[in-house]
């Protein structure tokens, strides 16, 4: 699958490019996942992360951050697009670029967790799990609530 980005937006992986504050109020007011986030959460969360920006005319207009160890395994999380450019192309060619920029490793298994995106992740292969008895999980509270990503 080949997306062609829209004339005049750009993908970057450059972290220092992310705008912080941005990214921020998106995730901790908008995104079902995170909603309530605090910002040093996320600021950490960027440290710790690779991250991917989309710009158009020097404004970011959307983020995804993967966490991984760069050689096995890779973590898709935080992927969000600002409501005035959705329907544009722009989540599918950022989670395109994403996916070949991983493949250039040896990753052999990019996870992630959808509450409603399950149709644009399926464009890239990627399915439910298989063998979901294998897989486990331990759900840390963090105060009143638990992290949804």
């Amino acid at each position: 699958m080949s997306t062609k980005l829209p004339d005049g937006f750009e993908i970057s992986a450059d972290t220092a490019r992310i705008d912080r504050e941005q990214v921020h109020a998106w995730l901790s007011q908008e995104a079902y996942w995170a909603l309530g986030r605090p910002r040093e959460t996320q600021d950490a969360a960027i440290e710790g992360s690779r991250n991917y920006g989309v710009y158009k005319d020097g404004r970011q207009v959307a983020y995804a951050r993967v966490v991984t160890d760069a050689v096995t395994f890779a973590w898709l999380c935080d992927v969000f697009v600002d409501t005035s450019v959705r329907g544009q192309g722009v989540g599918v060619a950022l989670v395109e670029a994403i996916c070949a920029d991983l493949g250039k490793p040896s990753i052999k298994r990019i996870m992630l967790r959808t509450g409603d995106a399950h149709e644009l992740y399926r464009k890239f292969g990627f399915k439910q799990i298989t063998s979901p008895e294998r897989w486990m999980s331990l759900e840390l509270q963090t105060g009143d609530r638990t992290e949804q990503t």
